[in-house]
């Protein structure tokens, strides 16, 4: 079976890594703009546009993805300065980290904004089909109030449920999702491993395995809460 060949990276090389450098300690401001221009303009483009559509950001408030891309690098020029190669990051991690940070609040921001305009519509809407189910409401609180107690237990009882401390490190990185779920939409699982892994450094398949764990605590307890009205954590 042939592998699966990598994504290029060839549009960030060692002479854009370079050139970031040598635009980081030119006091010439006109210098500064050619190697810009020149060396560094088109990679901050292909770096943005690849981010974009890998983790699929397309909660934005603008009809042209190029326009975003535009304000992202404008962001990324006003960080420049804080790039220091002597801590030993490349500048296409750094840069791409920042990246991810940015269209993460972003997004969320603008898919907050795009569920209160539904919803509003939604009300007003003369021709609206939609019914309202207090049954719907009934088991949204439900859900609600059995997550506060879930993630009451689970950080109460963190070090019996993930003795290493590394696995209750990304536990707690998961609930943390939790705790903030009013303020925080996420909007595609790619987004929300990119979440955790910002706040615990560690590989996918791992987050996934504490992932699953604290899935397999919440639904059997949730099917006992919901048929009983109180839990046996």
């Amino acid at each position: 079976m042939r592998k699966r060949r990598k994504k290029s990276k060839n549009y960030f090389t060692q002479e854009t890594e370079d050139a970031i450098v040598r635009y980081n300690n030119e006091p010439d401001s006109k210098v500064r703009s050619d190697i810009y221009q020149k060396e560094i303009h088109f990679a901050f483009f292909k770096l943005t546009q690849n981010i974009i559509h890998t983790f699929k950001f397309y909660h934005t408030e603008v009809e042209n993805l190029e326009h975003l891309q535009h304000e992202i690098i404008t962001f990324l020029l006003s960080k420049m300065h804080l790039f220091d190669p002597s801590r030993g990051a490349k500048a296409y991690s750094y840069f791409g980290t920042i990246v991810k940070r940015w269209l993460i609040l972003y997004n969320t921001k603008n898919y907050n904004k795009k569920i209160k305009k539904v919803g509003v519509e939604a009300l007003t809407k003369p021709t609206s089909t939609h019914t309202y189910n207090q049954g719907d409401e009934r088991v949204k609180s439900d859900l609600d109030k059995y997550v506060d107690i879930f993630v009451e237990h689970v950080t109460n009882n963190i070090f019996e449920l993930f003795p290493k401390k590394n696995d209750a490190q990304i536990a707690d990185a998961i609930l943390e999702l939790f705790r903030k779920r009013e303020d925080l939409e996420v909007f595609n699982k790619k987004a929300l491993y990119i979440y955790i892994r910002e706040m615990v450094d560690v590989k996918t398949p791992k987050i996934t395995k504490i992932a699953d764990k604290l899935h397999t605590i919440f639904k059997s307890n949730y099917i006992f809460y919901l048929e009983n009205g109180y839990t046996r954590f």
